[in-house]
């Protein structure tokens, strides 16, 4: 029963922020919408298949993916990517006004996807 129990608690995969993009973001969130990031960055870390619902790869990019958050009427998405096979790198997070994800966001997050891996490589 322990080696069973011990095995729930692990986590699949680990969650990482880079820089203060996506706390620029988080702090200014309402308390219920930071509780509902908070349980999909605990989701996201522990389950082995995450929904759709949850996690998508953003098309047309290398690698980019988006943590999907609704609370209410509110959509948020906070871009990420992996780095090694089990790091999830969290960058930039928005709110979502329209259908299509704004042009200008992805571009913003493939930019610090491209700033991190520059740092890591230097």
């Amino acid at each position: 029963m322990y080696f069973t129990n011990r095995m729930k608690n692990q986590k699949v995969r680990s969650v990482v922020f880079y820089k203060n993009y996506f706390s620029n973001f988080f702090i200014r969130q309402r308390k219920k919408v930071k509780d509902k990031i908070l349980w999909t960055l605990r989701l996201i870390e522990n389950i082995k298949h995450i929904p759709v619902e949850y996690f998508k790869h953003v098309e047309g990019t290398d690698g980019l993916y988006e943590i999907r958050v609704k609370q209410r009427n509110d959509i948020f998405r906070i871009f990420c990517f992996f780095d090694e096979t089990n790091i999830i790198v969290i960058i930039n997070g928005f709110q979502k006004k329209s259908q299509r994800t704004p042009k200008i966001e992805i571009e913003k997050a493939i930019k610090v996807k491209r700033e991190y891996y520059e740092e890591k490589t230097s």
